[in-house]
């Protein structure tokens, strides 16, 4: 017996389930651009550390994750990746090739030019943020899923990128070419700075 595509069950044309899942992986690649912009659009040689890979805390589940296309964004523009889910590892091995699998969060963002959050694991809110940001090559937050407050993050000296939200300050140096800081330290160094 032959089964009928949902879309035909539901009456809904094909070429709208397309647009639909063509604007959804648009949507996610656009979480690595929101990566990119930190460094002036450029990873190449760039460490992105990717904390939460399922689609939903408390699940071993990665199909239709937004880990999986952001990754697969960062890889096409140049950044070494490396991930940690406290659930999701051995489901994101049989799709992702080419990471570095982190046994734990500080593992993962160790001279890492650039932390992302995908998933909203308990785990991810209790980080120490001192000690991440001591570990990091680059203090620079993407969080997508707002687990932090933007003022919180400010005061810990991270250039901190949410979703809906003005970013915090950039700091000196992330994407500025060497020699060109020292000039721009006066119009930089202000806390109220806002990132580019």
């Amino acid at each position: 017996m032959r089964t009928l595509p949902l879309c035909r069950i539901h009456d809904v044309p094909m070429r709208i389930l397309e647009a639909v899942e063509s604007v959804n992986e648009t949507r996610k690649r656009a979480m690595a651009r929101k990566v990119s912009i930190s460094f002036a659009g450029v990873l190449r040689g760039k460490t992105v550390a990717v904390l939460g890979l399922t689609f939903k805390p408390n699940t071993d589940d990665v199909r239709e994750a937004p880990s999986i296309p952001l990754i697969t964004a960062l890889q096409d523009m140049g950044a070494k990746v490396r991930v940690y889910d406290p659930a999701g590892m051995e489901q994101a091995r049989q799709v992702l090739t080419d990471v570095t699998y982190c046994r734990g969060p500080y593992d993962c963002v160790e001279e890492a030019d650039a932390v992302v959050i995908v998933t909203e694991w308990e785990q991810f809110r209790a980080l120490d943020m001192e000690r991440l940001r001591d570990l990091m090559a680059c203090p620079v937050v993407v969080d997508l899923r707002n687990i932090y407050p933007a003022e919180d993050m400010k005061k810990h000296r991270f250039a901190y990128t949410s979703v809906g939200r003005a970013s915090t300050h950039q700091p000196i140096g992330i994407y500025t070419p060497l020699g060109q800081a020292e000039s721009l330290t006066p119009a930089l160094s202000g806390a109220g700075t806002t990132a580019p």
